[in-house]
């Protein structure tokens, strides 16, 4: 298209805007106005039903869910944040860009070069033309970057955690019968407690920055050691990782039974 093609339909459009056009005041300020007043309208009055159909009860759980869940504890190590939902995608995503050399292209590189390029389509893609079937490369780039983002959504939302690992899991990936309660209590203990988020077990948990524990019964330091260990790995001679001063010594007992039977026969 010539520059005085270009400067003929800017022409034109000019004229069909004095013509046919309309001032953002008060037609477009009004029609503002209005979708607000709906929006905060329904925010209100979802409110208003989550509160009167709800109880202080956190099994009551009302027309639009429970108005308390349980009392958070301070105490506990094996909270996970997640984000909220509209973060999910950006949250698989730091999934597959898991190592430390690339954390920065999940979260700021890739994120980062997707929005310039929004940015810079309009300067560069001045046609008039707004039919869809005119357009395949601006709406199959739409349609892949939905697909995307419903994706990345879809599994950052039904990804499992380390602690969601139950205790047959982790008892059968190390070939320990599971008819010992007390094996299984600590097996629980040990997917609950936030073992997990620092020690890799069964090729389930973390890298680090602990140590495997896979075969850690091998040593035969005896269920005495672990207890203590446990307790207090400062008194012990240990750096780095935490006490857990606040399990019972029944709850210590397990984990020092789980711990001293893991010997990688899985």
């Amino acid at each position: 298209m010539s520059t005085e093609e270009q400067k003929e339909q800017f022409k034109r459009y000019k004229e069909d805007v004095e013509r046919r056009g309309k001032s953002f005041y008060p037609h477009a300020m009004f029609h503002d106005t209005v979708m607000s007043f709906v929006v905060v309208s329904v925010i209100a009055a979802l409110a208003a039903i989550w509160h009167y159909t709800s109880s202080e009860e956190p099994a009551d759980a009302g027309l639009l869910g429970p108005r308390y869940h349980e009392e958070a504890d301070p105490g506990t190590t094996s909270f996970l944040p997640r984000p909220d939902w509209y973060f999910y995608f950006l949250f698989y995503l730091l999934r597959i860009f898991k190592w430390p050399e690339s954390v920065f292209l999940g979260t700021v590189g890739v994120p980062t070069i997707l929005l310039i390029i929004l940015l810079l389509v309009p300067f560069f893609d001045r046609r008039r033309e707004r039919r869809l079937i005119r357009r395949p490369v601006a709406v199959v780039a739409s349609l892949l970057v939905i697909a995307s983002m419903g994706i990345l959504t879809y599994k950052g939302a039904t990804a499992e955690e380390p602690s969601a690992i139950g205790a047959e899991a982790l008892l059968a990936a190390n070939g320990i019968p599971a008819e010992d309660e007390t094996l299984v209590q600590g097996a629980d203990l040990f997917a609950k407690v936030g073992c997990l988020n620092c020690h890799t077990y069964a090729s389930q948990g973390s890298a680090g920055p602990g140590p495997e524990l896979t075969e850690v019964g091998n040593k035969g330091r005896g269920v005495d050691y672990w207890k203590d260990w446990i307790r207090d790995p400062s008194a012990l001679g240990g750096e780095g990782m935490p006490g857990f001063p606040t399990l019972e010594d029944a709850q210590l007992e397990a984990l020092g039974e789980f711990l001293e039977a893991s010997k990688g026969g899985g």
